[in-house]
């Protein structure tokens, strides 16, 4: 019998600014950016933290959150009081618990996710205190784009366009005639979500609790969009498109994208920034991705070891290699784990490399934590197999 990987071990909360998580490389500091953006001189200050109080590296997470790593226990005083003055991070711990906002990148000023995250981020105070974990996903575009993003309560359109709330890990959601509406109702889901138990469960959708009857799930959310990231690489009208290898670039790097003429940084769920107002001539920055061809968008690989405690095996080496060999082949999804947590990817991949005492684990068709199909395996190894099996075609 195939051994299952062995046990990670799950904190139960996520790391953010005010209270920041210890890793193999110092403290992983964690930004939300508000409504998803930052202005220029937000990012630039971002990148400045990045090198003054950090290793230098930026990482783009899978909710759309920005982090730093590599920040000494010594140096994170100081580092807070730079966000804080910089507007980078909430006012105090308290209101950094409060849900993480997750919204459709391409939102535009006015617009139903624009006016909906305003209300929310306005109205937070009046919500329960909920699991650390929590979040919502305001996705009211004309198609929403956040499907597999982690949130407990979303805010889409239905087929017809009219807009509605729904709860994750239910098919249908509860049709609301407006904006105001639908964030009130979102308020009160909470707050049912709470009263009636589902502290225990942790997230929505592992609380199994039938919803009440004055939120009946009766409408069906409009199909989800073509394009899978919602975001593609290139000229958008906002500005343009750049992938993030991997999720995670230096602050350099970031530094040299932001060039004149850029205004903001929208962050996104599929490692992909959105650069405001940069222009059809601007040069992309040497080490952003802009090629949708690149194989390493179709790989999610966490920061592995040394970076992370948990983590037995490096992934950032053996994922640069498999990118490298299949030269310009997408591949199906893979995703490379330094443990069985599945920080960089929380749903099955095509095939999924785990790292357990000093090698890795190979699942097909699933997620870190699952059963292999091969165990112990080298990087040459996996390369050797993954290369007959030829992973452009997993």
């Amino acid at each position: 019998m195939v051994a299952r990987p062995a046990e990670p071990r799950v904190r139960g909360w996520c790391p953010g600014a005010w209270r920041p998580m210890a890793t193999g490389d110092g403290l992983l500091v964690r930004v939300r950016p508000a409504m998803g953006r930052l202005t220029r001189d937000q990012s630039l200050a971002l990148c400045d933290a990045a090198e003054t109080f950090g290793s230098g590296l930026i990482e783009l997470t899978r909710r759309a959150n920005l982090q730093l790593r590599g920040v000494t226990e010594a140096g994170w005083p100081a580092l807070m009081a730079f966000l804080l003055e910089h507007d980078l991070v909430a006012p105090d711990a308290e209101a950094e618990r409060r849900p993480s906002l997750l919204l459709a990148p391409d939102w535009r000023d006015g617009d139903a996710i624009h006016r909906a995250a305003s209300l929310l981020l306005e109205r937070f105070q009046a919500w329960p205190t909920l699991p650390d974990k929590w979040g919502l996903a305001v996705d009211a575009g004309t198609s929403p784009v956040l499907t597999e993003a982690s949130a407990d309560l979303r805010l889409e359109r239905s087929a017809d366009g009219g807009l509605l709330v729904r709860a994750d890990g239910r098919e249908l959601g509860t049709p609301v005639d407006d904006v105001a509406t639908a964030v009130a109702l979102m308020r009160r889901l909470a707050w049912w979500f709470v009263d009636a138990g589902g502290l225990g469960a942790g997230r929505m959708q592992r609380f199994d609790a039938p919803l009440p009857a004055w939120a009946p799930a009766t409408t069906a959310p409009a199909e989800t969009a073509e394009d899978d990231t919602g975001l593609a690489l290139g000229e958008h009208s906002l500005g343009r498109v750049v992938g993030l290898p991997f999720g995670r670039a230096p602050a350099s790097v970031l530094r040299a994208a932001l060039a004149d003429g850029v205004t903001g940084m929208r962050v996104s769920p599929w490692r992909r920034l959105l650069l405001e107002g940069a222009g059809d001539d601007a040069e992309p920055a040497e080490g952003l991705i802009v090629d949708e061809r690149d194989p390493r968008l179709a790989m999610d690989a966490c920061p592995g070891a040394p970076h992370c405690a948990q983590a037995s095996v490096a992934t950032l080496g053996l994922a640069q290699a498999l990118a490298e060999r299949l030269d310009g082949r997408r591949p199906g999804r893979v995703h490379i784990s330094g443990c069985a947590k599945s920080c960089a990817r929380g749903r099955p991949a095509e095939a999924c490399l785990t790292g357990r005492d000093g090698h890795f684990d190979l699942i097909l068709n699933g997620r870190a934590d699952d059963t292999p199909v091969a165990t112990g395996l080298g990087e040459t190894d996996v390369i050797e197999y993954l290369g007959k099996h030829d992973a452009s075609r997993l």
